[in-house]
């Protein structure tokens, strides 16, 4: 996929973003729509649109960003109480930027989805 996303614009700096950790593969930043406390979005540098998109010579790119994400949590002091790692596909997936990228969620107790605490009460 060629098409310049907002990630692309926000890596080349042509849009500013509050990023909190950089290196030379990958960029985390604070999402602008947060849903916990600590809401940051972990994406390669290397533009791969969905998680389909991942090529076999990527996985050590792809492992690099759970990697940031370990980094970021012991350097914020929230890997000791938890956090939340999350990669969308695509439009039923709830992916609305064709650019992989983590959600990194930290700050609160995440609860199960809805239908988890429904399951739980029937047993």
């Amino acid at each position: 996929m060629s098409t310049e996303t907002i990630f692309d614009k926000i890596i080349s700096r042509e849009i500013p973003a509050e990023i909190v950790y950089e290196d030379e593969h990958s960029l985390a930043f604070k999402d602008i729509n947060p849903q916990a406390p600590v809401h940051l979005l972990i994406i390669p540098k290397k533009p791969i649109a969905t998680i389909n998109d991942i090529e076999e010579d990527e996985r050590e790119l792809v492992g690099h960003l759970f990697v940031v994400a370990k980094k970021i949590a012991l350097q914020h002091g929230f890997a000791k109480n938890g956090y939340r790692v999350v990669m969308n596909c695509n439009e039923d997936g709830g992916q609305s930027v064709y650019h992989i990228h983590l959600h990194l969620l930290a700050g609160k107790t995440l609860g199960w989805p809805p239908y988890a605490n429904e399951r739980a009460k029937q047993g």
